[in-house]
């Protein structure tokens, strides 16, 4: 009957039983135009529905019969314990979903004892994340035109005590988002639609002002004019200062001025992998920048086993891009990951309520993906391999 398949339609964070519900839930607390920065995609937006239809071509293979009632999430990164085989992803602009972004999400995710990354474009300073959230903590850097910025990052993030240094090496040439940029007349200027839809946001409004107003990029107000590190239309701007002359140089050089663990965010090719073994980083994610970036783009977790059979025993890798339910994850554990970035899903959470909204997503996370390894006849995340994994015929 009709009625047993009804949408989710709202309510309070618990009766959120997925990450699509959170989902529909922050599109209806949120403005349009803060909204469409956190979903859209590249282009035609190709790459994000392949992110998410990639999952498909692998079928998982049971073991029955098996005890499982002492499972458990828990695993270790870089030498030391996790709660699950998850991290928070580097998303800037976090202010713009919520006035307390960042912390929220860093907040979240201590509880739950897995790393959070911040962003170069977060709206925190990033010594306040520490002293506000504490945890485990990992900055990541985009190299811009300017060098000194990152050197100025790089150094105040290692006086802070961040743990890891995450180089995103796939925003050399700013994505085409034109669905983000439709909401503006010019750079820093919404639409008057736009502006508009935001009235109908007075929550949004409210909670805004009692933070000060609009959020900025607060790590790099120092560096950049003014109107570059508006919240409200640095997306826009940003582009500007992205560098295309970034290369493997800047990873050896920063290999040298970082003292914690390195890793490169943007791998899909194997010889980048390999690459990234010899300038000695310790760390790689694979990863299309969730579709926002090249359009028609392999997803990461199409390439996974091959980059896992080539440099998997000498590097740690980390997988993003798609990842909404426990069964997703799983598939990206067995076939070679060591965790998995969560970017959007942990956002839709932030969205749709703050720093609970973030633990309403982890725990959705965590809670399905531990039933997948019962369900699969595992008991821990040690034991997800390839052979649990059947591949659909071409």
């Amino acid at each position: 009957m009709p009625w047993k398949r009804r949408a989710f339609t709202g309510g309070p964070l618990e009766q959120a039983l997925n990450i699509a519900d959170l989902r529909a839930m922050a599109q209806r607390r949120v403005p349009h135009l803060a909204f469409e920065y956190l979903e859209g995609g590249a282009e035609d937006e190709a790459t994000l529905r392949r992110n998410r239809s990639a999952f498909d071509a692998w079928g998982l293979l049971p073991r029955t019969l098996v005890d499982t009632r002492e499972r458990h999430l828990r695993g270790e990164l870089f030498g030391r314990p996790t709660g699950a085989p998850l991290l928070i992803a580097p998303t800037g602009f976090n202010g713009m979903l919520d006035p307390d972004g960042d912390v929220a999400l860093a907040r979240a995710a201590a509880r739950f004892h897995i790393p959070f990354t911040l962003s170069t474009y977060s709206t925190t300073l990033l010594e306040d994340v520490v002293t506000r959230a504490g945890g485990r903590l990992w900055m990541q850097l985009y190299v811009m035109k300017d060098r000194a910025i990152a050197r100025h990052l790089v150094r105040r993030a290692a006086a802070a005590g961040y743990e890891a240094l995450v180089f995103t090496s796939d925003a050399n040439v700013f994505g085409s988002r034109e669905w983000d940029r439709r909401n503006f007349r010019v750079p820093g200027r919404p639409t008057l639609r736009a502006a508009m839809d935001t009235l109908r946001h007075p929550r949004w409004l409210a909670a805004l002002a009692r933070s000060g107003g609009l959020p900025r990029l607060r790590n790099l107000e120092s560096v950049l004019p003014r109107t570059a590190t508006s919240a409200l239309g640095g997306s826009t701007l940003i582009p500007q200062l992205m560098d295309a002359s970034i290369s493997w140089d800047d990873v050896a050089w920063m290999r040298d001025a970082w003292p914690g663990k390195l890793l490169v965010k943007g791998i899909l090719d194997p010889s980048d992998a390999e690459r990234a073994v010899a300038v000695g980083c310790d760390g790689i994610v694979l990863s299309n920048h969730g579709g926002r970036q090249l359009d028609s783009c392999v997803a990461p977790i199409e390439v996974l086993p091959q980059i896992a059979a080539a440099v998997g025993h000498r590097l740690t890798l980390i997988v993003d891009s798609g990842f909404r339910r426990g069964t997703d994850i799983v598939k990206g554990l067995a076939l070679g990951a060591k965790a998995v970035m969560i970017g959007r899903a942990t956002l839709y959470g932030l969205a749709a309520g703050g720093e609970a909204g973030v633990e309403r997503a982890l725990a959705i996370l965590t809670a399905e993906t531990d039933k997948v390894l019962g369900q699969l006849g595992c008991r821990s995340v040690s034991e997800l391999a390839p052979p649990l994994l059947q591949k659909r015929a071409p």
